[in-house]
């Protein structure tokens, strides 16, 4: 994989932290990763904004800073050193919205052929799980690191 992306920080390679620059300022992210299914481990992903100095987070703040394509290929990157760290685990991600998901989906589609060279890409879609496909509305996603 080789994307345009942010430089992020981890102590503990389950949360990760990058800044979004552009017209809006410096915002900070934050990606965490929670277990959430033992057989097979699957970890949920989580991709917030960093709102104040004390820590408090939100998942539905839009920043609108123009930049999704390198917020999304930071996240991949991020996927791909929490399971070198961690092994290699299904990847769960969903929007917190609708429009969030379907955002996700347009980027993973715009970016599917460099983001295919390292990951395998699942779509569910009532709690079925597909081989992701161009031009499918899903309602989360699935990766695992080849």
């Amino acid at each position: 994989m080789n994307l345009p992306h942010y430089s992020y920080f981890t102590d503990d390679f389950r949360e990760y932290e990058f800044y979004s620059d552009g017209p809006n300022g410096r915002i900070k992210k934050r990606v965490t990763f929670t277990r959430v299914q033992e057989k097979p481990v699957v970890y949920n992903l989580a991709l917030v904004d960093v709102i104040s100095d004390s820590g408090a987070i939100s998942d539905l703040t839009v920043s609108d800073n123009g930049d999704r394509d390198i917020i999304l290929s930071t996240v991949a990157y991020t996927v791909r050193d929490f399971s070198t760290y961690h092994g290699n685990h299904l990847i769960h991600a969903k929007g917190s919205t609708s429009v969030r998901t379907r955002l996700y989906q347009i980027a993973i589609s715009g970016l599917f052929d460099e983001i295919s060279i390292d990951f395998e890409v699942y779509g569910i879609i009532d709690n079925a799980i597909y081989t992701f496909q161009r031009n499918v509305n899903y309602e989360a996603f699935l990766v695992r690191k080849k």
